[in-house]
């Protein structure tokens, strides 16, 4: 007998349109007509018109058709795997790497508490124009950025110091004047990975807001001494290298640089040990500068001591008295030894200021541990009155390799106080009690969730490094009680569940 069409309808809401019916109508065995949808623009509905012929029905279990639609034939061949790894410059963290990570983040967050700091947080996902604004074309080359569903340009972040100005402005007047601030946040960047370097990082920020004098700047890197030794690394090992960008400006101010292409030379100075000298020259000339004053800019980065800048400079700048300060509370906070000058400092982000500063490995073999300064008018940037502020970016990846090359990494393994296992699989849920007892009284509990031999469950307990194997046997349990064994010791004992602690 000829197929004969039959008309059906659907109705399904407007947004769950493409998620739901285009895959189904993909599938179907049917002919639209030359209407093939309405839409009500009252309702929000669209409505489906198809021409289903009736070989496209079921049979049902009792002979008659269903009315069900026929599904697509399973898809034959090999299913094709996927690729297990990471996106390139990205990282998993199985339980061994992110219990290091914890104890790599309880650090930060603990020396953030001894200095008196509040935790702050923001969306890793941000305006685009909060980069672009201020950080120059460096960060712009390397941001992960896209249009989304709202035709808003976004990015995830490639920094959080500007997210950190955002929400200071957003505050506005309802917070006092000092902040102290930290956060521990994800960053992205699209940029040539090295030793030490990923295209995501989490970054450790420590930013003191409304403070203008050094002092702040002597705080904060007093935090990362704290933090060195706290995971012990030695003055020996790490150093400050520390300038100021009002070095720069007095220069570029005597052969008539305009303040405008300040931010560009900076970051031109940034990669001074990334990039030969000869394009370092070129690129200078290219924003402007003569050979007279590329040849005294060279000269005057090449400066290791406060002593020789004076000399070059004349004492009667801010930038030597900033300078000679921070010194000077240096040997009064107890890091002298971890501060050395040096002029060709200046750090890539156009907003810094004043003093800048950069930790480093003294055997050289890695980037810059951390880093950070002064930047005073960054706000403004952003249409807002400006505030005197300092801070550091701390990054997880490069003291990670330092304290493989010293050897100082902790070994973390998973280690709780207790296993419990019930002897008999009747006996579970009395299992499950005597965990509950212990969880309560803030110990952690590894329950045996199946039935396993007791060589299992020991192995079980060397593995996590549990403290007491707790069992529940029948001849204890019919007296109320457990058996606890304490596998440093060997020592058994039995206890009521109650007293059980």
């Amino acid at each position: 007998m000829p197929a004969t069409p039959f008309s059906r309808s659907f109705f399904v809401s407007q947004p769950r349109f493409n998620y739901y019916i285009t895959p189904i109508f993909r599938s179907l065995t049917c002919q639209l007509s030359s209407s093939p949808f309405q839409f009500n623009a009252k309702s929000s509905t669209v409505r489906f018109h198809c021409a289903l012929s009736q070989a496209a029905e079921t049979e049902s279990p009792t002979g008659g058709r269903s009315g069900a639609l026929t599904p697509t034939p399973p898809v034959t061949g090999e299913v094709q795997k996927i690729d297990v790894n990471p996106p390139k410059g990205t990282r998993d963290f199985p339980p061994e790497e992110m219990r290091m990570r914890n104890w790599l983040f309880n650090n930060f967050k603990e020396v953030s508490r001894l200095y008196g700091f509040e935790e702050i947080d923001f969306p890793v996902l941000e305006s685009e124009a909060l980069y672009i604004r201020k950080a120059g074309e460096e960060i712009k080359d390397q941001l992960y950025c896209f249009e989304d569903r709202g035709n808003r340009r976004v990015a995830l972040r490639p920094e959080l110091t500007p997210s950190l100005a955002r929400l200071v402005i957003q505050k506005g007047k309802s917070v006092s004047l000092p902040l102290k601030w930290f956060t521990v946040g994800q960053c992205w960047r699209y940029e040539r990975m090295t030793r030490g370097r990923r295209r995501e990082h989490y970054q450790w920020n420590m930013d003191i807001i409304g403070v203008p004098g050094v002092m702040a700047e002597a705080e904060l890197i007093s935090s990362i001494v704290t933090f060195f030794k706290r995971i012990g690394i030695t003055e020996s090992d790490v150093g400050f290298k520390v300038s100021s960008r009002k070095v720069l400006q007095e220069v570029l101010k005597c052969y008539g640089i305009p303040e405008n292409m300040f931010g560009k030379v900076c970051v031109i100075i940034d990669k001074i040990e990334k990039i030969p000298v000869d394009e370092i020259k070129k690129e200078l000339k290219t924003v402007g500068l003569s050979q007279e004053a590329v040849q005294e800019l060279l000269q005057v980065l090449s400066v290791k001591s406060l002593t020789e800048l004076e000399e070059k400079l004349g004492g009667s700048g801010e930038a030597i008295a900033d300078l000679k300060q921070l010194f000077s509370l240096a040997e009064k906070f107890g890091y002298s030894k971890w501060l050395q000058f040096d002029a060709s400092v200046v750090r890539g982000l156009a907003y810094y200021t004043g003093i800048v500063f950069e930790g480093f490995d003294r055997e050289g073999k890695l980037r810059a541990i951390c880093g950070g300064g002064r930047y005073d008018h960054l706000f403004s940037t952003f249409g807002a009155d400006d505030i005197p502020a300092c801070g550091f970016g701390f990054g997880d990846a490069v003291i990670v390799e330092l304290l493989k090359e010293k050897g100082l990494l902790p070994e973390l393994s998973l280690q709780v106080h207790n296993i419990v296992c019930a002897l008999d699989e009747e006996l579970q849920g009395y299992a499950a009690m005597a965990a509950n007892i212990l969880r309560e009284k803030g110990q952690s509990v590894d329950l045996v969730l199946e039935s396993k031999p007791l060589k299992w469950v020991f192995k079980r307990a060397a593995r996590t490094n549990a403290e007491r194997l707790v069992l529940v046997g029948n001849s204890e349990w019919q007296k109320g009680m457990v058996r606890v064994k304490v596998l440093s010791t060997g020592e058994q004992y039995e206890v009521k569940l109650d007293d059980l602690n």
